[in-house]
């Protein structure tokens, strides 16, 4: 932003302190114009043909227009993508404890990436994963839309939720109420940590004997 003399142009179109238009005229009446009132002349639209400058008192303008830009921070949101982590042998307390988590930061504006973990042979048995992560999908199907479908990668699957586009303007009706304060941050890791994630891994009920297993004599 150029000021005063490091304004180099032929003209510019000049508003004083007060809102009103000066007109078009050199840099230099302008300059003088503003010297007289104990002010600045600030570039305020360098793009503008001519340049748009205004008569005002450099620090302050510089004050207000970072007080603009916190303002405008303050009601800004990065979004970010919240990580949930099921078990396949999850309990109903823990599901429902982590859904209302999920929901929570879909109305902040967070996406959540919701992963169910298989531990050992757990993984031959990828459908109740998806069974779990499909019937999330539809208990917040109001809040949320599914960016994929349950894809299995490696030892996990999972499935990317994003918060439906009005749960952004609510977001922002909260905020400008709340004056721009922002709800306490969760601990994931404490989240991520519930009884049915610490389970053992068993093995499943129809699992066979093994062959060397001792045999009982019935004589």
């Amino acid at each position: 932003m150029r000021i005063n003399d490091r304004i180099r142009v032929r003209e510019v179109r000049v508003i004083d302190e007060t809102g009103a238009q000066l007109g078009i005229m050199a840099p230099q009446d302008a300059i003088r114009i503003a010297r007289s009132k104990g002010l600045d002349l600030v570039e305020v639209s360098a793009t503008a043909v001519p340049p748009v400058c205004r008569i005002t008192d450099y620090g302050r303008y510089q004050y207000n227009e970072q007080k603009r830009a916190r303002q405008a921070r303050k009601h800004q949101k990065t979004i970010e993508v919240k990580e949930i982590k099921f078990r396949p042998k999850v309990d109903e307390h823990d599901y429902d404890f982590k859904k209302k988590h999920i929901e929570r930061f879909l109305t902040d504006g967070d996406k959540v990436k919701a992963t169910v973990f298989f531990r050992g042979r757990e993984i031959a048995h990828p459908e109740i994963g998806r069974r779990i992560l499909e019937r999330l999908i539809q208990e917040i199907i109001e809040l949320a839309n599914a960016e994929n479908t349950p894809r299995l990668e490696g030892n996990t699957m999972h499935v990317i939720l994003g918060p439906k586009p009005q749960l952004a303007q609510q977001r922002r009706e909260r905020l400008a109420a709340s004056g721009g304060a922002p709800r306490p941050e969760i601990n994931l890791a404490s989240l991520n940590d519930t009884a049915s994630d610490r389970a053992p891994d068993t093995e499943s009920p129809d699992t066979e004997p093994a062959d060397d297993a001792p045999q009982t004599s019935t004589e």
